[in-house]
């Protein structure tokens, strides 16, 4: 059996792709911050369908907390074949009018978080010589959103980042992958209105927003034997919005 740990697990995003890859018979770590009880939900009904699951609490932008998540991980599995990190958090809002505390927690979740989760799982799977991760960025930190200027920037950080450190890894045959996804029915779009979805659906050349389910697809490819000689690249499930 082969085990994965995705951060922002138990919702949007990260909760699609925890089902998907329990339906594969994978187990499945579900990281949360806040949403104990929404964690604990996902992971119940990942047991009932027959793989091990359990919920590991972690503020990814605390490295202390991200190094106990992955310890208790692997405390559980013994084995951890692939990290998703699918945990992030949004701004909108001109640049002029973004607090300094916001500009820094952005970049404390959503780039320092890939980071500690990425170090924190290295030493198990270097010892392995084997391993995947996929991170998720947004088509905004492929080319930029108007008032989403700190969010994009982290976005395209996480982007580089991956690039790098595939590159870094390759030779120990551990892939690293991202996942850029475009506008997607998830609660971190809930702030805009039906008008703002209906624009964006118009804009997108396949006439409509994304499911969740869509972005976990591409990254279970990317965790699968499919993609094995995949590594440094973005897969955009974006429906032609950004090419």
């Amino acid at each position: 059996m082969r085990y994965a740990l995705i951060t922002g697990g138990s919702r949007g995003i990260g909760a699609a792709a925890a089902v998907r890859f329990a339906r594969l018979g994978w187990g499945v770590a579900v990281g949360y911050h806040e949403s104990a009880d929404r964690a604990r939900t996902l992971v119940e009904g990942l047991r009932g369908s027959g793989v091990p699951a359990l919920a590991v609490q972690a503020d990814v932008a605390d490295p202390g907390q991200v190094r106990r998540m992955v310890d208790n991980v692997l405390e559980n599995f013994c084995q951890l074949d692939i990290l998703v990190c699918a945990a992030g958090i949004s701004h909108v809002g001109l640049i002029s009018q973004i607090d300094e505390d916001r500009w820094r927690r952005l970049f404390a979740v959503n780039v320092d978080g890939v980071h500690h989760c990425c170090r924190a799982v290295l030493p198990h799977m270097l010892e392995r010589k084997s391993g995947s991760i996929v991170t998720v960025s947004s088509m905004w930190g492929q080319v930029g959103a108007s008032c989403e200027v700190a969010y994009s920037a982290t976005k395209g950080a996480v982007i580089a980042y991956t690039k790098a450190l595939a590159k870094e890894l390759g030779p120990s045959d551990i892939r690293v992958n991202c996942v850029s996804p475009g506008a997607i029915d998830t609660e971190m779009n809930a702030h805009l209105s039906p008008d703002d979805l209906a624009a964006l659906a118009e804009e997108t050349p396949l006439g409509r927003i994304g499911t969740p389910d869509e972005a976990a697809a591409a990254i279970a490819f990317l965790a699968s034997e499919d993609a094995s000689f995949l590594t440094g690249q973005v897969i955009a499930p974006n429906g032609g919005l950004v090419v």
